[in-house]
């Protein structure tokens, strides 16, 4: 539809694709290297190739998508119709993904937001999830202001729609929360993803760790001595933290389908106000960090887009 206002997100918001298809996002691909070999998530590696290579010792490593990458998305979006764009991207903390989109958003040929969410996974997603759903409300207001024409309604319209998105997505990323635990935090260590949590890596083995993301990086939790009371624990945290209202909830996980499956499940009836649940082995990109045996609960409020 011309005159739509766009959202790109990275392949780390790990977004269902029928949500992707049904809001029309671009999503700009990491990039995740083993050996001297560089595939793009999402499209040249999966999940699986990287839990593999981990397994196998392999030298996996991941890097940002470059400004000129970000550049040709946001041509590709200007040119399907857009009039402005929020480009939404996990944390600056572990990433330098939202400055590249900075980058290359000062040359843009329409207006272009960009929105550091603090944020990773499905707990990005559900932020750009958000600023999708009001940015669809908006521009089916404008066509029926405008009588059901494409262009648009008001004269500077577009500016004060952009702050509306990018404030619905704000507030949905504060919300949020990311809770997950590790098999091991060598592969987070190698990485340098780990932030304060390296004071646990002297005792990794005599524990399972239980990690958070806070302020945008990813912070210890809690210490737990078992595979099966971490998992118990991370239920338990996820319950709490969801509460009684209405609530999203992502389970993610690598290489670790029965671990997560039967966690959501009881996620579906231990949380009364829950509405949607999602079940997704994280990417290439965010699974080169944390290796196989992830499991993770995301847990996003309900919030009405246009309010």
């Amino acid at each position: 539809m011309p005159g739509h206002l766009a959202l790109v997100t990275d392949s780390t918001a790990y977004l269902p694709p029928e949500a992707v298809e049904r809001h029309r996002i671009h999503v700009v691909p990491l990039s995740v290297a083993v050996g001297d070999e560089v595939f793009a998530e999402g499209i040249e590696i999966s999940p699986k190739d990287v839990a593999e290579a981990l397994r196998s010792k392999q030298r996996v490593t991941t890097s940002r998508p470059s400004p000129e990458t970000f550049a040709a998305a946001y041509r590709a979006a200007a040119e399907s119709g857009a009039r402005g764009i929020v480009s939404i991207h996990l944390s600056a903390e572990l990433s330098g993904t939202a400055e590249a989109a900075q980058l290359a958003a000062a040359a843009a040929p329409v207006p272009v937001r960009v929105v550091d969410s603090r944020l990773v996974g499905m707990a990005l997603g559900s932020s750009v999830l958000a600023a999708a759903e009001l940015a669809d409300a908006l521009d089916a207001a404008h066509a029926d202001a405008a009588g059901g024409a494409s262009d648009r309604a008001e004269p500077g319209g577009t500016e004060a729609d952009l702050d509306q998105v990018v404030e619905a997505a704000v507030r949905r990323a504060a919300g949020t929360s990311g809770f997950f635990y590790v098999d091991t935090l060598e592969h987070l260590r190698r990485g340098g993803r780990i932030g304060t949590a390296q004071a646990l890596v002297g005792s990794a083995l005599a524990v399972k760790p239980l990690l958070h993301l806070a302020g945008g990086r990813i912070e210890p939790l809690e210490k737990v001595r078992t595979a099966s009371r971490a998992i118990a624990r991370l239920e338990e945290i996820a319950v709490e933290r969801a509460g009684t209202l209405p609530v999203d909830i992502t389970v993610h996980h690598l290489a670790a389908e029965q671990r997560a499956e039967p966690l959501a499940e009881r996620l579906r009836e231990r949380v009364p106000g829950l509405n949607r649940l999602y079940v997704s082995e994280v990417g290439a990109v965010i699974g080169a960090h944390v290796g196989p045996g992830l499991l993770a609960v995301v847990v996003a409020p309900v919030v009405d887009p246009t309010g």
